[in-house]
């Protein structure tokens, strides 16, 4: 017996979405909203995902690449994340940024979807040499989640959620989640859609050993330059644009693989 209503999922975004630090350019990428699409499935033998996410792209982008394609394949329930991108360039808009997700909401509420967006989590508990950055982030959530009550849109709230915080959610460049993060958000927005079994995704992970002021501080440094700095001058010197060729890995609704269980 099915737990949910839910048959067409169709996921649009960026490299969040696409799955960006849960796998790899070998193998492929995962990510939370294909795990997402694995817990759905678990419950219905009908069911079908699509994920037209592309990492790099702009909220603009997004919006202007993957939302008629999403209406097309007629969803009943589909995910928006957008925006993280915009918030590095020179120049960034938060109202400009936040109306077009809200266009998005907007859109896809009215084709009869459910709607579940997810805001960003707080950077300078994550990064702290990064916390300039922190009152961008603040604004935009805000400007999503008045967009996601006009429109009846779900909201996974990770800006206050303490595990966010944790170094072992996020991958190298602590932009993109790790495998343990992406599973928590999915965990989490299956939670708000009701589904059972999800009501501990933002638990604390076991403690970590204690690390010196010093050895904290040589761990911001060595992020800075070794992970942030490079993915910050890529994405201003192209734009934000940082997708080039790539294309959505699941442009069309399909059946989904469900994972081999893992062994004890």
């Amino acid at each position: 017996m099915t737990t949910h209503p839910y048959e067409r999922y169709v996921a649009v975004g960026d490299s969040q979405t696409e799955g960006i630090g849960d796998g790899d350019e070998r193998h492929g990428y995962r990510g939370w909203a294909d795990r997402l699409a694995e817990i759905l499935a678990a419950e219905s033998p009908d069911f079908a995902y699509a994920n037209l996410a592309v990492r790099g792209r702009l909220a603009e982008q997004v919006r202007d690449e993957q939302l008629a394609p999403a209406l097309a394949l007629k969803p009943d329930l589909a995910t928006v994340v957008a925006g993280m991108g915009d918030l590095v360039r020179p120049g960034y808009d938060a109202a400009r940024t936040a109306r077009a997700v809200e266009e998005m909401f907007a859109e896809l509420t009215s084709a009869g979807a459910r709607v579940v967006t997810v805001t960003f989590p707080d950077i300078g508990r994550i990064a702290p040499l990064a916390r300039r950055a922190q009152p961008r982030v603040v604004e935009l959530n805000a400007r999503i989640r008045a967009a996601a009550d006009r429109h009846g849109v779900v909201v996974l709230d990770l800006f206050p959620q303490r595990i966010t915080a944790d170094p072992r959610l996020w991958s190298r460049d602590r932009t993109h989640a790790s495998p343990v993060g992406h599973a928590r958000i999915a965990a989490g927005v299956a939670d708000l859609l009701g589904l059972p079994g999800h009501e501990d995704w933002a638990r604390p992970l076991p403690p970590l050993a204690p690390v010196s002021a010093l050895g904290g501080a040589a761990q911001e440094v060595r992020w800075l330059v070794g992970a942030m700095g490079p993915w910050a001058r890529r994405r201003v010197r192209r734009g934000g644009g940082a997708g080039g060729a790539h294309r959505a890995k699941r442009p069309g609704l399909d059946a989904v693989t469900l994972p081999a269980p893992e062994r004890a």
